[in-house]
């Protein structure tokens, strides 16, 4: 265990020791006094690193990322696993905007609420195949231009004044697939999206990926699972084909 304080550190500092840590084979990782630091584990490419944050880290957290498993203690900042290939980010907190954007393998689970666009541009490809869990709210936008992978929204602290998803639910949306827990409204729902059934199959991967959730924030996983699912899924995979010249 190897411990670096990040207290007035630039992030380009910080970085540059996390990186020179890992090259001298410390593996697990422990950043105090993160304050606001971009990039933090960004391009990492190994399974066997772990990165605990005591702190709030900035932008960027895991981009591009392909291996690592980062903790983050507190909450974080926008665009969290940016491009991201591979690995796990957990989150004990809420984070800002961008979550996932682009995400393209591994899997983030956030405890708490989630800002605008969570899961934009998030893709899947062959076995990659990237999994979000959000434990509480998102905000407008959630799940645009979605093009593959799983984003599974629990809503545990939803109310009458803070409803599970912000408005424009699914804009744009042409793949994968959106979990949530309880009932929608169609009124925050892109028009060519449509609400479904979840199958047996879905629900597979629901329990999965739910008790794994449960057991990394402590929760009671049946508290979880006592609200039925519904499944939000494009009703095209070319929503926009129309707008394109026919070829010859």
């Amino acid at each position: 265990m190897h411990e670096i304080n990040a207290t007035d550190v630039h992030y380009k500092e910080l970085n540059e020791e996390i990186r020179e840590s890992i090259r001298n084979n410390e593996h697990d990782l422990i950043l105090d006094g993160v304050c606001g630091q971009y990039y933090i584990g960004c391009g990492i490419s190994n399974s066997n690193v772990k990165i605990t944050i005591n702190g709030v880290p900035g932008n960027d957290l895991g981009a591009f990322m392909n291996g690592p498993v980062i903790n983050v203690m507190n909450n974080a900042q926008d665009g969290i696993g940016n491009t991201m290939n591979g690995g796990k980010i957990v989150i004990h907190g809420s984070v800002g905007d961008v979550l996932a954007y682009s995400m393209r393998g591994g899997s983030i689970f956030v405890k708490e609420n989630v800002g605008y666009r969570a899961c934009i541009h998030m893709k899947a490809y062959k076995e990659m195949n990237p999994t979000v869990v959000i434990g509480g709210c998102a905000g407008a936008f959630a799940g645009e231009y979605m093009a593959g992978g799983t984003m599974i929204l629990l809503g545990l602290n939803k109310s009458e004044t803070r409803p599970i998803a912000g408005v424009y639910l699914a804009t744009g949306m042409h793949g994968g697939s959106i979990f949530i827990r309880g009932k929608i409204s169609h009124d925050i729902l892109w028009e060519k999206a449509e609400i479904e059934a979840v199958t047996n199959e879905d629900y597979t991967n629901i329990k999965n990926n739910v008790k794994e959730f449960c057991n990394i924030f402590k929760i009671d996983y049946n508290r979880v699972m006592d609200e039925e699912f519904v499944k939000v899924v494009p009703e095209s995979s070319r929503p926009y084909g129309n707008l394109y010249i026919p070829g010859p």
